[in-house]
């Protein structure tokens, strides 16, 4: 069964779930925000709405593989993801290596998934932010697919334009696998997601 819960929940949070993207109306549904899209069905899926609005973000708590979680969609904008994450992680006491981090990548096809323990920025604003300002690369990652930039598009129209119908349905197919991958993370099994999905 999806979400099980695995023994008692402690008081404080014990992992940070993520998704990168732009607030606003403007940003919905285009390439960047494929962390929101992600995290969004994951809320979802455990029932949860994510409407506090603190650390510089939208989230909300939840339970996931007997952890209790914070779902985090940082209200910075991408560029400054780093501002909201941080904060979170000071506040909670979490290191980066329970910080797991949801976000598009220009170098897959849409609907393809990555999962890697840590590691570089891959030239994204988001994830180097972060990493500048928490001072570590060493936290998780989800990466979903949205397509290589054609040769004629500017990179920053590229993502922030929208996914077709069939993309949106191959993406929305990833989002779900990879809320799969995130309660396998967190129950300490991402050998098993990353043989799973990537």
């Amino acid at each position: 069964m999806f979400f099980k819960k695995k023994e008692p929940m402690s008081s404080s949070v014990g992992y940070i779930v993520v998704g990168l993207g732009n607030s606003g109306t403007k940003y919905e549904g285009t390439r960047h925000n494929a962390g929101f899209i992600t995290v969004d069905r994951l809320a979802e899926k455990l029932g949860v709405k994510i409407d506090r609005i603190k650390y510089k973000s939208l989230c909300t708590t939840c339970t996931i593989a007997g952890q209790k979680v914070l779902l985090m969609k940082p209200s910075t904008y991408m560029n400054n993801s780093g501002l909201a994450v941080t904060e979170a992680m000071n506040f909670y006491k979490v290191p980066p290596e329970r910080v797991i981090v949801i976000f598009d990548d220009i170098s897959m096809d849409v609907g393809r998934l990555r999962i890697r323990r840590k590691g570089s920025d891959g030239g994204h604003n988001g994830i180097k932010n972060i990493i500048y300002l928490s001072g570590s690369d060493q936290f998780p990652r989800i990466k979903l697919g949205v397509g290589n930039k054609p040769e004629k598009w500017d990179l920053a129209d590229w993502v922030l334009s929208r996914f077709t119908e069939s993309e949106y349905k191959s993406l929305t197919e990833a989002a779900d696998k990879a809320c799969e991958a995130v309660e396998l993370m967190i129950d300490g099994q991402t050998d098993k997601a990353m043989n799973r999905f990537n």
